[in-house]
């Protein structure tokens, strides 16, 4: 595939439904941020198009316009496609891993916990960047999509718990839609079990219901711990997909956003919330 420039992009509404939950929400993100990319078969009259951003990829269009290595630009990335697309996929990479996915949105408001003594939850202004850079390496997943912590702490769609000038955890708004904001939050492992992430999904939360969105949530099944915290948090379920890990392509090209910094390494398949 090849990349596209902002002003070569097609009429989005015939290729990407608005205000859609979950990850589908990068589509609208990418745009409003200026973080992510676009991809396309061709630039005049495409007829697959993709779109990137944090080491996720949505496909859209006709897989049949595609070269067999043409998705060998999305390596070690997230893919969530329609199945058609499956062939393709398989052509460009010789590992695809499926990872089944749960879509939680907001439902029931939840009074946000008491912070512990000497811990304030605030939301973030730019001058938090330093803050939330300091955070572990295994932290860098949650400001990708806003291309860093600069990118995040300038958007004002952050909370976060400080300890003093320290980071403790922090929720943000991760793909922001015109209808619904996906979240995600993480806790540095010293400070976990201390409901510091409830705190702060539950700031963010009232945060996006006041700017008259609905707050969604994407997690792997299997991480029972995010789940856990979606519930205690509010959220509900809404549906089940999968989503697919890919590796090993058939030809290697330039990989577009590739997740070096994922949270994969703390929960294999979720790129959310690892354990707290």
């Amino acid at each position: 595939m090849i990349e596209l420039a902002p002003d070569q992009l097609p009429p989005l509404a015939r290729w990407f439904a608005a205000g859609s939950p979950g990850t589908a929400a990068l589509a609208e993100h990418v745009p409003a941020s200026g973080t992510g990319r676009w991809w396309a078969d061709r630039a005049p009259a495409p007829r697959a198009l993709a779109v990137s951003c944090a080491g996720h990829v949505l496909l859209r269009g006709d897989p049949r316009a595609l070269a067999p290595d043409a998705l060998a630009v999305f390596d070690a990335h997230y893919v969530q496609a329609p199945a058609g697309f499956l062939p393709a996929l398989s052509g460009a990479f010789g590992r695809i891993v499926p990872w089944e996915r749960m879509l939680y949105v907001h439902q029931v408001p939840v009074a946000a916990p008491c912070p512990p003594h000497g811990v304030t939850v605030r939301r973030l202004v730019p001058e938090d960047a330093a803050a939330l850079a300091a955070l572990a390496p295994d932290a860098a997943w949650v400001h990708a999509s806003w291309g860093g912590p600069a990118g995040l702490a300038a958007s004002g769609l952050g909370w976060a718990a400080f300890g003093k000038d320290e980071v403790l955890a922090v929720a943000c708004t991760y793909f922001h839609g015109t209808a619904y904001e996906d979240i995600a939050c993480y806790t540095d492992p010293a400070h976990r079990r201390r409901r510091l992430a409830l705190a702060c999904v539950t700031a963010l939360c009232q945060d996006v219901a006041g700017r008259g969105h609905t707050p969604s949530w994407t997690c792997s099944r299997d991480n029972r711990p995010s789940r856990l915290l979606a519930w205690t948090a509010g959220f509900r379920l809404a549906h089940e997909y999968v989503h697919y890990l890919t590796g090993q392509p058939a030809r290697r090209g330039p990989a577009p956003d590739a997740p070096s910094d994922h949270p994969a390494a703390a929960v294999p398949g979720d790129t959310k919330a690892p354990p707290r």
